[in-house]
């Protein structure tokens, strides 16, 4: 069963339109760059037709690589390919999941206290374009500046995925005849939602600004910070009291539909999760000079704000006690969480003593069985074998 430790972000003001990337200069031959390419995003990397030395494993680099990003093989980051694999075998489509059981409890004006459907449409009001700021971090920012090519086919993965969990909550809100611009604008009009993903969009477009390279240690630590931003703060915090406000709601045996969606996309986002930490990881330890402490002190702020953020949203949508929880008990979880995600990229914890007050939802994360966990019907979810996460 998987657990947290095996888990390797003024005035309101409306959401920014994200700043088109700039064009990648066109491959024409398949052989690397020469050493004497310029340093920098993928961009500077485009093969040349010169004859050059096969790719040799250890001259790969997460970024500012100069070996040819159009050659997968030899592996160098084993792992990236590995969690690439057990993503694929990880494939779900969200009308796969029936929900007329759902449909029917939303429109029984008894079914659902006013809090539970409270609940329910602030997740999707967040949820409905999260995943659509992370799906443009990684294809408009991230992708254009790993080098390694391993990772960058997990990121191409990782952004369908992201592309399958928007098109999840839009199926639940068709579903269930919600109102689709209150929820699709919930971003520019909910304050508890609409500050998060302003904390979240600097880091956005930071990395996508046309003119943005790596190769300077200022550049390499605006990507460092991006990275971490995204995998620790967003995917692995933002998304926590959402997913827990469902799950209970389905372990209550309402809203089962969705909640079963919810836990595809939490194994999903663990994972994503998983291999960001992997990444942050591999790209410290091939560049040190960045792990600076004023840069560790920089995050550290980040990671804070994140958990007060989060608990805002936390408190916005339980205004009062619902399914047995409140939004006291979510400042312990939160803080658990952010200790775990420092303490995974190799900060001290921030909250100590701190401890999971929901441990159901670890195994919410465990779906290595052919019958889902709310038997609305049985499914083989996985299509390729057993899935390791070690």
């Amino acid at each position: 069963m998987l657990t947290w430790d095996d888990q390797s972000t003024p005035a309101l003001q409306p959401v920014r339109p994200l700043p088109a990337a700039a064009p990648e200069p066109a491959a024409t031959a398949y052989a690397p760059v020469t050493a004497a390419a310029p340093a920098g995003s993928p961009s500077s990397h485009s093969v040349k037709a010169a004859s050059a030395q096969r790719i040799n494993a250890a001259d790969k680099r997460i970024i500012n690589g100069q070996t040819d990003v159009n050659q997968l093989v030899p592996f160098k980051y084993k792992w990236a390919w590995e969690k690439y694999l057990a993503t694929c075998a990880n494939h779900w489509m969200p009308q796969e999941i029936n929900m007329s059981r759902d449909i029917a409890l939303w429109k029984d004006p008894n079914g659902l206290t006013e809090d539970e459907r409270r609940i329910v449409k602030r997740n999707l009001g967040f949820f409905v374009t999260a995943d659509s700021l992370a799906a443009n971090n990684i294809v408009l920012g991230t992708y254009r500046h790993i080098t390694a090519p391993e990772c960058r086919q997990f990121l191409l993965r990782q952004a369908f995925e992201e592309a399958i969990h928007t098109h999840a909550y839009q199926y639940i809100v068709e579903s269930l005849g919600l109102d689709e611009g209150e929820i699709f604008n919930a971003y520019h009009e909910v304050p508890a939602i609409r500050d998060k993903d302003e904390f979240l969009l600097p880091f956005i477009d930071a990395i996508m600004d046309p003119n943005f390279r790596t190769g300077t240690p200022q550049a390499d630590q605006t990507l460092l910070k991006s990275l971490i931003v995204f995998a620790c703060l967003m995917e692995g915090l933002f998304f926590y009291v959402g997913f827990t406000q469902i799950l209970a709601l389905g372990r209550q045996n309402k809203m089962t539909g969705a909640a079963e969606q919810y836990q595809y996309i939490l194994r999903d986002e663990s994972m994503h999760c998983n291999f960001g930490i992997d990444l942050i990881n591999q790209l410290k330890l091939e560049n040190p000079h960045l792990w600076t402490a004023e840069f560790k002190a920089e995050v550290k702020e980040l990671f804070l704000k994140a958990v007060e953020l989060e608990y805002r949203y936390a408190e916005d949508t339980m205004p009062r006690g619902v399914l047995g929880l409140n939004a006291s008990m979510f400042k312990g979880y939160l803080r658990y969480i952010a200790n775990r995600r420092a303490t995974q990229i190799g900060l001290d914890p921030l909250f100590p003593n701190e401890e999971n007050p929901f441990p159901w939802m670890s195994e919410m994360i465990d779906l290595k069985k052919e019958r889902n966990f709310f038997e609305t019907r049985v499914i083989e979810y996985q299509s390729g074998g057993a899935l390791s996460w070690d």
